[in-house]
């Protein structure tokens, strides 16, 4: 599943009934709980990175960008939206763009 795909799928599960959609139950309980299982799959993410389980790791990076699109969905920020951050960042050094931040 591409990721454009998997976010159509988040936006199209905010609508449905909590009680037959996992996402649409996450999306019920609001921006911070979505947060907090964003952070949780991360964690797990980490785990698994330092561990050098390539399966585990591949389980968990999928667990994280799901969690992440719908932390996003949760606050209206759409995957269009982060390629368009990605393409402004194009080109430029990360330490660059970091320092810009600052």
């Amino acid at each position: 599943m591409s990721l454009t795909r998997l976010a159509e799928t988040i936006a199209a599960r905010a609508a449905a009934d909590p009680e037959e959609s996992w996402t649409a139950k996450l999306l019920a309980k609001g921006p911070e709980k979505c947060a907090e299982k964003f952070g949780e799959e991360a964690v797990e993410a980490i785990i698994e990175a330092v561990k050098g389980d390539r399966e585990r790791l591949t389980s968990e990076a999928a667990d994280v960008l799901f969690h992440l699109l719908v932390m996003c969905q949760a606050r209206g920020v759409t995957l269009d939206d982060i390629e368009a951050e990605l393409a402004r960042r194009e080109g430029q050094s990360g330490i660059a763009e970091k320092a810009s931040r600052g």
